[in-house]
């Protein structure tokens, strides 16, 4: 570990110098990306001289304890905090995601339940902005299908996190949200009383930092224009602002029509088209590393279910983790962060597993 640590402080330095080059700041993407590393062992070298700094004070301790025995006594103290240091020590030294620091692109919806399923969709979109609004982010929605009832069949949320630190980004916490979310409950419609069960699908994609970052050359896409619609399908526009892109070589199709402008909801669409095709390419090199795949919570497969949200009982629980609390309506108000944890713990635990087989 030793060997390791001091390979990460020579590289500490070593953004030190370039960011304090002003030919750096100069290309905001390269700044960004170096901004982002120096954030990230900013935590390793902290961690790294406290481990240092309890371990002369525990020496100091045990040699004056030889002639003061009143020094005896702070000796459990320390061994405990020494422990505490190189345990967090060893944890933010597992490889992080290299895309924990982005921004992310999340698609909400609507899946079996019909117009309950919409409208669970929307509670869902309204706990995520809650959730974001208590970390400081911003949330921006791209666009929304809305249905009858007041719910979505579908909406595309844009979330911006506050942070150069990719501990604290908005894709090391929210990559574990993609998957179906089941809810129980009884629905608006249910005039019976019954408890009905439903779900909505939940996809997240880390966001693109720069356009350059996904080459897509103009003879890949396909666009078409056509006239914004809502609920039911009437027309809710008298110009054709609607733009759906369609890329060629993947077939990916976005479509966007909430904004009245075709320029900005084309501008929204090529964002989203951006985020999917990296997804798409972590994807395939997650398949590739099916080892390390396996060892993570977050999966590729988006048909797994991964919650269950039952309203009756109050109750939330993680299918992964074994996370379960009975405070649901905390948590749709946006007190999602210990669910959040429950599958940050769970997949450093089973990437610390899968170091020591390595090893």
């Amino acid at each position: 570990m030793l060997a390791s640590v001091q390979a990460l402080l020579a590289e500490h330095t070593q953004l030190q110098s370039q960011l304090s080059d002003a030919s750096v700041h100069a290309n905001p993407a390269l700044a960004k990306k170096l901004n982002r590393r120096y954030a990230e062992l900013n935590a390793i070298v902290a961690a790294y001289h406290s481990v240092n700094s309890l371990q002369d004070d525990l020496n100091a301790a045990r040699e004056m304890a030889k002639e003061d025995e009143e020094f005896a006594a702070e000796i459990p103290g320390l061994e405990e905090k020494l422990h505490e240091a190189n345990e967090k020590l060893r944890r933010l030294l597992i490889p992080r995601d290299p895309d924990d620091g982005r921004d992310v692109i999340m698609e909400i919806k609507a899946g079996e339940g019909g117009a309950e399923s919409a409208l669970f969709a929307a509670d869902l979109l309204r706990m995520y902005i809650q959730y974001s609004n208590s970390k400081g982010w911003k949330t921006e929605i791209l666009d929304k299908n809305e249905s009858d009832l007041g719910g979505y069949k579908d909406v595309q949320l844009a979330i911006k996190g506050n942070s150069a630190d990719p501990a604290e980004g908005v894709w090391a916490h929210l990559k574990y949200e993609g998957g179906v979310h089941r809810v129980q409950r009884v629905p608006v419609t249910e005039t019976q009383g019954r408890i009905h069960t439903s779900a909505a699908g939940v996809l997240v994609f880390p966001e693109v930092d720069e356009p350059e970052e996904v080459e897509i050359s103009a003879n890949e896409i396909r666009i078409d224009v056509f006239r914004s619609s809502g609920p039911g399908g009437q027309s809710v526009n008298t110009t054709d602002s609607a733009v759906r892109i369609t890329h060629l070589p993947t077939g990916i199709v976005v479509s966007m029509q909430n904004e009245k402008s075709q320029l900005q909801n084309r501008e929204a669409a090529m964002r989203v088209l951006r985020a999917r095709l990296l997804a798409a390419q972590q994807e395939a090199i997650e398949a590739e590393q099916s080892a390390a795949r396996k060892s993570q919570v977050r999966t590729v497969d988006r048909s797994e279910r991964i919650r269950t949200y039952n309203f009756p009982e109050n109750r939330i629980a993680d299918h992964r983790t074994g996370y379960k609390a009975y405070n649901l309506d905390q948590v749709m108000d946006g007190a999602l962060e210990p669910v959040v944890q429950s599958a940050i713990s769970a997949d450093e635990e089973a990437r610390l597993a899968a170091l020591g087989e390595a090893s």
